[in-house]
C-alpha cells in the first residue's frame, strides 16, 4: 500500500521542479542586443530601458550592440538563439519594416521572432532648406510641380525610412523630385542646410536641433496626432493626406518559441516601465513617445508596417542587394 501511494504521487514530484523554474523567471542575466552600435540615440533607448526593466524585475541586462549590416548581425544573433526569455533585441522601422521591404534577409522577420512589446516611436517630419519660398505642405507641392526636375530631396541611403517616406509623398502628389542618398541622415542635412537638396523626410529627433535654430523649415509631421513638442506644426493627415504615416518605432522582440507565461511577464513589466514619468521625460530627448501594446498587439503592427513598405518598394521599383 505504501509503495502504491508513493507511485501515485511520483508526477506531481517530476513536475515540481519545472513548475519552479517557470516560477523563477528570470533566474540569470538577459542578454539584451542593440542592433547599432554605441553611443546615439537608440543605444541610449536601450540602455535607459533596460536600466529601468531590470530594476523591476530585480535581474540585470546587459547591452549587446551589435551594429553592422543594417541590423542583419544582430537578427540573426537574436533568431538564432535558445527561446528561453534570456536573449532579446531591440528591433526597429529598419529591421522588421524597410529592410524586408526592399532586399531578401537571411531571416523572415515575423516567423523567427516573437514579439514581446511596443516601446515607442518618433514621427517623421517633413522639412525643407530654409529659403525656400514655402511655409505649408500645399505651397511646397505648387513649388515642386511649378520646378520639374529642379527640386532634390536627400535621404539616409537607398531604401532606407526617409527615403520611403518621400517616396510614399511622391507617389501621393504625382510629382517627381530628385532622390539623392547619403551615408547616414548627418550628411544629408548638411546638404539640405547648404542648398544642395530642397527637402528631407528625416526622423523628428535627428531634425529637432536644425529646426530649433532655423536651418530648416519643418512643414507638417506624419502619423496622426500633433507632436507635443510641436504643438503648432500640423500633421500630414491635418494637410490633406489622410492616414499619411510613416514612424521611427523601436519594440522588444526576441527568438520565436518563448514560452507565452515568460512573454506575457516581459510584456506587463515592459508596460509599467513605460508608464513611469521620469521614462516620459528621458525620452521626450529623443522626441519619442512611449506606446505600450500587447505582443498580439505588437506582432500584427510589425506585419502592417512590412506590408506597407513592402508595397512602396515594390510601386516604386526599389530592390536592394543583400
Amino acid at each position: 500500500m505504501k509503495r502504491r501511494t508513493l507511485l501515485q504521487a511520483a508526477p506531481a514530484l517530476v513536475f515540481a521542479p519545472g513548475l519552479a523554474l517557470a516560477q523563477a523567471y528570470p533566474a540569470k542575466a538577459i542578454r539584451y542586443i542593440v542592433p547599432v552600435a554605441a553611443g546615439g540615440g537608440s543605444d541610449m533607448l536601450g540602455r535607459t530601458l533596460t536600466d529601468r526593466w531590470g530594476n523591476l524585475l530585480k535581474q540585470t541586462f546587459i547591452v549587446d550592440n551589435q551594429g553592422g549590416g543594417g541590423g542583419v548581425i544582430a537578427c540573426q544573433a537574436t533568431a538564432r538563439a535558445a527561446p528561453d526569455g534570456y536573449t532579446l533585441m531591440q528591433g526597429y522601422v529598419a529591421t522588421h519594416g524597410t529592410s524586408p521591404a526592399t532586399r531578401k534577409l537571411p531571416y523572415d522577420p515575423v516567423k523567427d521572432f516573437t514579439a514581446i512589446g511596443m516601446i515607442g516611436a518618433t514621427p517623421n517630419v517633413l522639412v525643407v532648406n530654409s529659403s525656400l519660398p514655402v511655409t505649408t505642405v500645399k505651397e511646397f507641392i505648387e513649388y515642386v510641380r511649378k520646378n520639374p526636375g529642379k527640386v532634390s530631396y536627400g535621404s539616409a541611403g537607398q531604401g532606407s525610412l526617409t527615403h520611403l517616406t518621400m517616396e510614399l509623398f511622391k507617389q501621393q502628389i504625382n510629382s517627381f523630385m530628385v532622390h539623392i542618398p547619403y551615408r547616414g541622415v548627418a550628411p544629408a542635412f548638411t546638404d539640405l542646410i547648404g542648398g544642395q537638396t530642397q527637402a528631407m523626410f528625416p526622423g523628428l529627433a535627428a531634425a529637432m536641433p536644425h529646426i530649433r535654430s532655423g536651418r530648416v523649415r519643418p512643414l507638417a509631421v506624419t502619423g496622426l496626432m500633433r507632436h507635443p513638442q510641436f504643438k503648432d506644426l500640423p500633421t500630414l493627415d491635418e494637410s490633406g493626406f489622410k492616414g499619411f504615416d510613416a514612424q521611427q518605432w523601436y519594440g522588444v522582440v526576441g527568438p520565436a518559441g518563448i514560452p507565452a507565461p515568460i512573454v506575457k511577464q516581459l510584456n506587463e513589466t515592459l508596460a509599467q516601465v513605460l508608464t513611469a514619468p521620469d521614462l516620459r521625460d528621458k525620452l521626450a530627448v529623443e522626441a519619442i513617445e512611449p506606446m505600450t501594446m500587447s505582443p498580439e498587439q505588437f506582432a500584427a503592427f510589425i506585419k502592417t508596417d512590412i506590408n506597407r513598405w513592402t508595397k512602396i518598394a515594390k510601386d516604386r521599383n526599389i530592390q536592394l542587394e543583400s
